[in-house]
């Protein structure tokens, strides 16, 4: 059990010599179990292996979420005045 980040989680752990050993047994165990595993050397974590979010938990992507839902109304290429025509420092007859 791993103390990470103010939360007890359950985590394998294994040094860097193992993992050197077994790279691609690991990480294939946890893509197929989902289970993190922290490696370690000389007993201080170096890296935490996860497997990546699955689709279901991935956060929506923001840019284009609100794609085609405004409209224009009016002229937006005329510069801004006031409806007399005039400008905004201009006096008003």
């Amino acid at each position: 059990m791993v103390a990470h980040y103010g939360t007890m989680r359950v985590m394998e752990v294994i040094t860097i010599s193992k993992f050197k050993g077994n790279c691609f047994a690991i990480l294939e165990r946890v893509r197929k179990t989902r289970k993190p595993v922290l490696v370690t050397r000389f007993g201080k974590p170096i890296a935490e292996l996860a497997p990546p979010p699955s689709p279901l938990q991935r956060p929506a992507r923001w840019l284009g979420l609100l794609a085609d839902t405004g409209r224009i109304k009016g002229d937006i290429v005329s510069p801004a005045g006031h409806e007399d025509g005039g400008t905004p420092t201009s006096p008003t007859p």
